[in-house]
């Protein structure tokens, strides 16, 4: 087969013409940096939290998942290490944004409001506290960089880029999208303080739903629970390592951090196993993985 995409945590295979395959395997990155050891069971989580979100929204867009039955897929991917991880998927003409809704002040937008009151093109009114809940969710897109950082974007630049038309149909999608994915999650105890969702263009030029949706990589997951305005909330993904990276001084900026990547005790990979575990539990009924 053909790899067409080794990415964080995603390899990408081409099939035929107009399908590919995608195999989510149990690599985790920080600060975008693949981290040395898996996630035992990471990939099978995130690959069925996508496709319960997937089968619920399909009556809001088209999504690009073709099959989840490795019976579908070429002999090469009819393997029992495969399952649960493999989707065949449509190929898509991907655009070059990722389209971010935000629900709640935290995070990049939070550090923005407290210096300018303004983020991603947005003047934002109101007084907030740290992770209190938006009068109303965002549409704030960010540029897919594949060397350095994402950059935030305005709504206006987007539509320069891809058309005004095809912006505004995404970020009325997006917003339905974030709506359905929120109230059932904050039915199940989980808080979805914002997430990214990835679109394409088909053959026909028909907006199409890819890559993962609603998932704790692509998502901040908070427990309802715990929830407190003012407090940096209990998180269902993987804050937790990135806490410890950051309490051992490596971030994003830091030069030569690799000896601290390799010291992440074997403790925070269990630990950060069993957050994706519980955050699929509460999503999807006790499904064993």
């Amino acid at each position: 087969m053909k790899k067409v995409i080794s990415g964080k945590v995603r390899e990408v295979y081409e099939v035929s013409d107009d399908q590919l395959v995608i195999v989510t395997t149990d690599r985790i990155s920080a600060f975008d940096v693949i981290l040395p050891k898996p996630v035992p069971g990471k990939g099978k989580i995130l690959n069925a939290v996508s496709m319960l979100w997937f089968d619920l929204t399909k009556d809001i867009v088209p999504n690009h998942i073709l099959s989840d039955d490795l019976g579908d897929m070429p002999a090469y991917f009819q393997k029992v290490e495969l399952e649960g991880r493999a989707v065949l998927v449509k190929k898509l003409n991907i655009l070059p944004f990722e389209f971010i809704v935000r629900g709640y002040m935290f995070g990049n937008m939070w550090e923005s409001y407290l210096s300018t009151r303004s983020f991603c093109g947005h003047s934002i009114d109101g007084e907030y506290q740290l992770a209190e809940k938006l009068a109303a969710p965002l549409f704030t897109p960010s540029t897919k960089a594949h060397q350095g950082h994402d950059e935030y974007v305005s709504f206006k630049a987007v539509g320069d880029a891809i058309g005004q038309e095809v912006t505004e149909k995404i970020w009325e999608i997006s917003l339905k999208l974030y709506k359905i994915c929120y109230n059932n999650a904050y039915a199940k105890g989980i808080i979805i303080a914002d997430t990214k969702f990835e679109f394409g263009l088909d053959q026909e030029q028909n907006l199409v739903l890819a890559d993962e949706i609603g998932t704790p990589d692509s998502s901040r997951f908070w427990s309802l629970a715990d929830y407190e305005i003012g407090v940096s909330p209990k998180s269902y993904d993987k804050q937790l390592l990135r806490d410890w990276l950051l309490n051992h001084k490596v971030n994003d900026r830091t030069p030569n951090a690799k000896m601290a990547f390799d010291d992440v005790p074997d403790a925070i990979y269990e630990k950060t196993a069993d957050i994706y575990h519980e955050c699929l539990r509460r999503l999807i009924n006790d499904q064993p993985i």
